[in-house]
Order: C-alpha cells, then sequence, then structure tokens
C-alpha cells in the first residue's frame, strides 16, 4: 500500500472527525433531505458533498435551497428543528468499525493521535467525551480555534506545528474530497477512508484510498518496518 508524500514512517496520526471517527454525516445529510423535499426538491449525493469536510463555508445547502425557490426562510427554527432530527438519529451512534483498534494500535506503538475537524468544539469533544476517547488524543483543532476550514490547509499546517512535527511524519485519515484536498496543501499524506456520503466522491490523485479503518492497521504495520 503506497501512500504519496509519505517518505518515511509517520510519527504522529491526524484524524478527521465527521464520517472518520463518528458516521456523523448521514444524519446531517438526511436532515437536510427532509428540508428540501418538503419544499418540493431533491438533494442529490453529488451536490451535497460540495460541503462535506468544510462545514457550510464553500457551500451552503441553504442558499442553494433558496436560489432553487426564489424564497427566503427562518432557518434558526428550521436548524434548530434538524438538530434535533440529528440527535436523534444518533442516538445510539458509536465508533466508526476498527475506530478502536486503531486507536489501541497507535497507544500501543507510542503514536501520538489528533484530531483536525471543519465542525465545532463542542460537538467533536462532545463526541469524544461520549464516546470515552477524548483522553486518547493529544490535541483536538477545530473551526472555532479561529482557523480556516478546510480546503484550506490551515487545520493541518496548525496540526503538525503543534506535534512538533514535519508535515511529512504525520499521517492524516480523511473522508472528503475537501479534507484530502486540505492535507495534501499542507504537505501531509493522507488517506482517504470513503463514507457512505462520499463513496462516489472525486479523490485528488495524491491519496491513498482504503476500505476501513482497519486497513490503516496493516498499512501502520508496513510502514512501520521501513
Amino acid at each position: 500500500m503506497n501512500v504519496p508524500g509519505l517518505t518515511a514512517p509517520p510519527q504522529s496520526v491526524i484524524f478527521d472527525f465527521d464520517g472518520v471517527l463518528v458516521d456523523t454525516e448521514w444524519a446531517i445529510y438526511r436532515s437536510w433531505q427532509r428540508v428540501f423535499e418538503s419544499e418540493g426538491f431533491s438533494l442529490p449525493l453529488n451536490i451535497f458533498n460540495q460541503c462535506i469536510g468544510s462545514g457550510y463555508t464553500h457551500w451552503n445547502p441553504a442558499e442553494y435551497l433558496e436560489s432553487l425557490t426564489h424564497r427566503t426562510y427562518d432557518w434558526p427554527v428550521i436548524n434548530a428543528k434538524r438538530q434535533q432530527e440529528i440527535h436523534a438519529d444518533l442516538l445510539k451512534s458509536g465508533l466508526m468499525p476498527g475506530a478502536l483498534d486503531l486507536l489501541d494500535y497507535c497507544r500501543a506503538q507510542n503514536l501520538p493521535i489528533a484530531v483536525a475537524s471543519s465542525s465545532t468544539h463542542s460537538w467533536v469533544d462532545g463526541w469524544l467525551t461520549k464516546l470515552q476517547i477524548r483522553d486518547r488524543f493529544c490535541q483536538v483543532l477545530c473551526r472555532d480555534d479561529g482557523l480556516p476550514v478546510k480546503p484550506d490547509p490551515a487545520l493541518y499546517h496548525e496540526s503538525a506545528k503543534r506535534l512538533h512535527l514535519s508535515a511529512s511524519r504525520c499521517l492524516v485519515i480523511e473522508d472528503s474530497a475537501n479534507g484530502s484536498l486540505a492535507a495534501i496543501r499542507a504537505g501531509l499524506p493522507v488517506v482517504v477512508i470513503p463514507s457512505p456520503i462520499t463513496v462516489h466522491a472525486s479523490f485528488h490523485s495524491a491519496v491513498c484510498r482504503l476500505n476501513s479503518l482497519t486497513d490503516v492497521i496493516s498499512l501502520l504495520q508496513h510502514t512501520l518496518d521501513f
């Protein structure tokens, strides 16, 4: 398994959050689908993928719906309802398959791990705490740390900087085109594991595409034998 840009064993693993550690993205997408359907429109995945990994900074479904209907909406009310639906859909959600095994492997290999997410701390830290893995991560960087969201490279630049490592020694795990592009722009080697939302997205050629987090363990075992 070849990871473009990885020329030496990684000294850290940096995880995206949504769609990588927890499958939150499907519930978020379904909440938007329901809004669009209530107005008589569909929201295809290939269109919605524009905002995966970057929040709504680069493409906003609310603005898109208004462009289709030529109407304005009470978004605070609609989004409050969406949040209730999202939390209800995710009530019994847990870690993605293979996630805990990968975290255990990194700990056994003394590989520091971090999170770099375009979501908020309240969302990411809330989930990490709920799943009892927050203490596994030496740092968590989110959009409310004052950094531009992906595909801007800032979150990954800052993650490597705070880890006191060169970019090429930090392996990134992503699921979205926006997230993988951010890592590439920051000079970090990146592994993409598409989620059900991003499985048909177009990814940059400078990525290694795997099927699951379990495959990352095999990749690390191989690279640590360099």
